[in-house]
């Protein structure tokens, strides 16, 4: 199994909701992510992406790029969101498709708070399909277990 599987499973397991969403991890590095879910479990009374299935498959896109990084480099830690903001300007007509990407420099200086302070955060812009549909600003804390 690669990190994308284990990752995606471990996601699965921990969080029911994405496995009714069928989250799935696409590609997946320590600099970026792309996940997608199918749109009819995650479908409105307008035959459009719900609004909350978009946040929550978004949350955990940079969710997971975040825990990839923090496996990876085998740091014990909590993670959570501290803050996130969501525009939306689009309907989703097709599967729920985000990507984000974290820079070498804020990757840095997150593990290294983590390692020095015993807590880092990542702020990540998560893009909701191509155009984008919908674009999550989102910070995440992770503290250091002991």
């Amino acid at each position: 199994m690669n990190a994308a599987e284990a990752l995606q499973q471990k996601i699965r397991e921990s969080i029911p909701l994405s496995d009714a969403m069928q989250f799935g991890i696409d590609s997946l590095s320590l600099d970026a992510i792309a996940v997608s879910a199918p749109l009819s479990p995650n479908i409105n009374i307008h035959g459009t992406g719900f609004a909350g299935s978009i946040y929550s498959v978004a949350v955990l896109t940079g969710w997971a790029l975040c825990t990839h990084i923090l496996d990876a480099l085998e740091i014990e830690a909590e993670l959570v969101v501290a803050k996130a903001e969501i525009r939306y300007r689009a309907p989703v007509t097709g599967d729920l498709q985000c990507n984000t990407a974290a820079g070498a420099d804020e990757r840095e200086a997150f593990l290294r708070d983590i390692r020095e302070r015993g807590k880092g955060v990542l702020q990540l812009n998560i893009e909701v399909g191509d155009k984008p549909s919908a674009v999550l600003q989102a910070t995440f804390c992770a503290i250091k277990r002991s």
